[in-house]
């Protein structure tokens, strides 16, 4: 059922009562500045879609709050899934290496792919280098690297592109190479 004229003003006060409030406390959760519009959206659109539940007689920047608590909860809990996997692109490094050699039926133990890796990122420049010690090794995001580089958060990301591209690169000629001649890395 679509809510009346007069609902939707009201919830359109409401929101633009406690929107501020709203930001902050999203903010005082954690949650990177960068994305604190997005989830106070997703609370107001998710606050409209349960208006009719609402009890008008209850606080409603509180339910407000608690509907954007929920939202940080279940990204909290995506990114908890997301981190059962070391990094993913390293996981889809490790993951083509298996497919390549289970179809030469080569088989190579860990210390050699740990090999390739490292001495991948020793061949990076030492700016690629940073990038690459303080996104995996310092888990910094992007806006943190950007800061700490003197860069932009879009020129650190397109930068991780790459040199996540040249590392997958590398890894797999490594292991490729290895498998083929059996020479050490």
């Amino acid at each position: 059922m679509e809510p009346s004229d007069e609902e939707t003003r009201k919830f359109e006060t409401l929101v633009l009562q406690h929107h501020v409030r709203l930001r902050l406390f999203v903010r005082s959760l954690g949650v990177d500045a960068d994305w604190v519009d997005d989830v106070a959206q997703d609370a107001c659109l998710t606050a409209m879609r349960q208006w009719n539940s609402f009890d008008q007689s209850r606080d409603f920047g509180k339910w407000l709050r608690a509907i954007a608590a929920n939202i940080v909860r279940n990204e909290l809990r995506k990114e908890a899934r997301r981190q059962r996997i070391m990094h993913t692109e390293l996981a889809e490094i490790l993951i083509k290496r298996q497919h390549h050699l289970s179809a030469k039926a080569v088989s190579l133990d860990e210390p050699l792919t740990i090999a390739a890796v490292r001495n991948c990122i020793g061949e990076l420049g030492p700016k690629s280098q940073k990038v690459v010690e303080g996104r995996y090794r310092e888990d910094l995001r992007a806006p943190q690297l950007a800061e700490l580089l003197n860069m932009t958060a879009t020129n650190v990301r397109q930068m991780l592109v790459r040199i996540r591209r040249r590392l997958r690169e590398c890894v797999e000629l490594r292991l490729l190479k290895e498998a083929a001649d059996g020479q050490t890395l």
